[in-house]
């Protein structure tokens, strides 16, 4: 298990205010969800005997994935490159001069303008984690979206069967703030609900789709267990959903790990 050192958590930062309240933005919708849904739905109903615990904890292991993703993809280097990198002359031929900051590169990387530096197989500087996503990272921003899917349909699930299907709560404090509003508050859950998991299912989708349409050097197709593979790190299928875990590139390609 690998925690970000305190020079990754300073990624966090980069992106200028934008790039900031955007995050904090997300952060905050993930963590509305995290505490609104078990205080209207969950537990009131757990405790009466509503629902069984099961499915409390599922909802929790979603929830802290969800939040455990977003945090290492925000933090987690996501590939950027040395000053001074060391490069073989038997490789120069794979590497190029970026024309904005005038170092080396592998090709394949590109030059984030937001963050100023080369980042290694760079996909796009994303604002909700206010941070690149490149090699080392994709992984975890592909489970970001994933788990936000996941929570957030769970809680469009939820608030569905509390206005249909859940019998209603008897021992609730009426004086409490979310008793005498707790229609308005359903309504806020269920439209984050419906934009969460509208914008992160295509999303995850445009990402997967790029992923799986990649072509090897020689032109033929990777299948996509190689491809998600090479993407995550490990050969171990049931290691890509966990975000609290290092990263290790199945091959040493000079394109973008060797000399790094």
């Amino acid at each position: 298990m690998r925690f970000p050192s305190s020079h990754e958590a300073t990624t966090a930062l980069r992106g200028g205010p934008y790039g900031l309240a955007v995050y904090q933005h997300g952060v905050w919708d993930l963590a509305l969800q995290h505490l609104l849904i078990p205080k209207l739905v969950l537990l009131p109903h757990y405790i009466e005997g509503h629902i069984p615990w099961a499915i409390v904890v599922c909802y929790y292991i979603a929830s802290g994935l969800c939040l455990a993703a977003l945090f290492r993809a925000s933090t987690a280097d996501p590939g950027r490159l040395p000053v001074d990198p060391k490069i073989p002359h038997s490789e120069r031929e794979h590497w190029e001069l970026c024309n904005k900051c005038n170092l080396m590169r592998p090709k394949r990387s590109h030059h984030c303008s937001r963050c100023g530096h080369c980042v290694r197989k760079m996909d796009h500087h994303c604002p909700w984690i206010n941070n690149c996503v490149g090699e080392d990272n994709h992984w975890l921003f592909l489970q970001l979206c994933f788990y936000t899917q996941v929570l957030s349909l769970f809680t469009l699930v939820l608030d569905f069967c509390q206005y249909y299907y859940f019998q209603p709560l008897t021992g609730l404090d009426q004086e409490k703030f979310t008793t005498r509003h707790e229609l308005a508050l359903m309504r806020v859950s269920t439209l984050m609900g419906l934009m969460m998991f509208g914008g992160m299912s295509s999303l995850f989708y445009t990402q997967m789709a790029g992923i799986l349409s990649v072509s090897t050097q020689y032109g033929s197709k990777k299948s996509w267990q190689w491809a998600l593979t090479e993407v995550c790190g490990t050969r171990w299928k049931l290691l890509w959903l966990i975000p609290l875990r290092s990263r290790q590139p199945i091959q040493a390609s000079h394109h973008f790990r060797t000399h790094v």
